[in-house]
């Protein structure tokens, strides 16, 4: 009796670092787009790795399945051969699975690493405190001068802007004081929870001029469709005036 081959099921598993780590210029960002953020920068090819090798997985189950329909469908009424067990198989099945787990775990807490690391202080050009409340978002500019913060607060009829400075690390505070909420920037492939009583740190980098959706992605009570924000990067020389005239509004309204 013939043993089944395996080499080109062994060459798939030898392939996925390689699917799972791979990147390049040719391969579609698949619903993201390359250099929007830092994140971006990292987390890019983890997405794209991925979708690789769940593609490569279900053209293999999908042969498996066609298979035996095509080329082993019963021929005649005699009963078919039994067999009990197949120790290279079930092997082959076991083991597979677990490299390719084991591999996108490897690259995901690589890239996670790489993403949550917080830089010294002086490497940070700007600090952001962002409070989550229902239903709405406050984001707390502390590099305001003499004048420490200033501050936009958004209502679910007017959600806020975010402001960033293109090319700059901004350190951002995450924080909510009453629910669960999470600060969610599609185009910048980052989310991180605002907890009541915890906080949570998060810096990167927006690269690309230009304006992106922001919401809350943690469902947190009725108007949760509501908790939406808008993230505007632009120029720093635009970031500063824009600092200056929040400040410049606060003096006059406490004046």
């Amino acid at each position: 009796m013939r043993r089944p081959h395996f080499k080109p099921v062994l060459g798939l598993a030898a392939l996925a670092p390689l699917l799972a780590g791979c990147a390049s210029n040719e391969i579609s960002g698949l619903g993201f787009e390359e250099g929007v953020s830092s994140v971006n920068d990292h987390a890019l090819s983890l997405w794209q790795g991925a979708w690789i090798a769940g593609a490569v997985v279900g053209v293999f189950t999908l042969i498996l399945i066609l298979w035996p329909a095509i080329f082993h469908r019963k021929k005649d009424e005699n009963f078919p051969k039994q067999t009990q067990y197949n120790i290279p198989v079930e092997i082959a099945y076991t083991l597979i699975p677990f490299l390719i787990v084991a591999v996108l775990f490897y690259f995901t807490v690589q890239r996670e690493s790489r993403i949550l690391k917080i830089s010294p202080d002086s490497q940070v050009s700007h600090y952001i405190d962002v409070v989550g409340f229902q239903w709405s978002w406050q984001f707390k500019y502390k590099d305001a001068g003499d004048f420490k913060s200033a501050t936009v607060t958004g209502t679910p009829a007017q959600p806020p802007t975010l402001y960033l400075p293109q090319g700059e690390k901004v350190r951002f505070t995450l924080d909510a004081n009453d629910v669960v909420h999470g600060f969610w920037i599609p185009a910048f492939m980052i989310q991180m929870q605002n907890l009541p009583g915890v906080t949570n740190q998060l810096e990167f980098t927006a690269n690309k001029l230009g304006t992106y959706p922001g919401r809350c992605n943690i469902l947190c009570g009725r108007n949760h469709a509501q908790m939406l924000f808008t993230v505007k990067v632009v120029t720093p020389q635009e970031y500063q005036s824009y600092i200056e005239g929040l400040v410049a509004q606060e003096k006059a309204a406490i004046a």
